[in-house]
């Protein structure tokens, strides 16, 4: 797979260098809304909740999702291609998987923030949670903006991705409850 070329207009990019950007939003995505239903019921839990044991579930459920997305994309690549991944393929899918952790930099912060005592650790989850619904945002815009419709019919599809989000969102608060 190719190097990534940072802010280079994706109009430009190989078809390969198009599937690992998609890759690469799919994990930040994946990684996100993990993270975000942990911080939720963080905070609906967070009586007597420690920063330390809050920004330790957090960093445990990215890390586990990053290594099952990771392994998924090994066994598709081994039920696709009958085989292991080459060096440069396997380095590809790492350093997607991995790069998704990027995601937890700031609530984490946040967290660390609340472990020193600078704000509460309800503070601090609200923070992150504000942190990753915009971050979701991002990531669904970058999707959004190049699609080639009028205006109005993109803000419409990032309306329909934000009430789906939601949907997910709920749904991990239920099984998380």
């Amino acid at each position: 797979m190719a190097r990534r070329r940072s802010h280079q207009d994706p109009a430009t990019l190989s078809a390969a260098e198009k599937e690992e950007l998609a890759e690469r939003l799919r994990e930040r995505v994946y990684v996100t809304f993990a993270s975000l239903a942990v911080v939720l019921t963080l905070l609906a839990h967070a009586h007597g909740l420690g920063a330390g044991t809050a920004a330790a579930s957090l960093a445990i459920t990215a890390v586990g999702t990053v290594a099952a997305a990771w392994l998924a994309q090994l066994i598709g690549h081994l039920a696709a291609h009958g085989g292991f991944p080459d060096r440069p393929h396997l380095t590809a899918m790492t350093r997607t998987s991995a790069g998704a952790l990027v995601t937890l930099v700031a609530p984490l912060i946040a967290l660390a923030a609340a472990g020193l005592g600078w704000w509460e650790v309800t503070t601090a989850l609200r923070v992150g949670t504000g942190i990753l619904i915009a971050s979701l945002v991002l990531i669904s815009w970058l999707g959004v903006r190049r699609v080639k419709v009028p205006w109005p019919a993109r803000l419409l599809a990032l309306g329909v991705l934000a009430l789906l989000a939601m949907g997910v969102v709920a749904l991990k608060l239920l099984a998380h409850g």
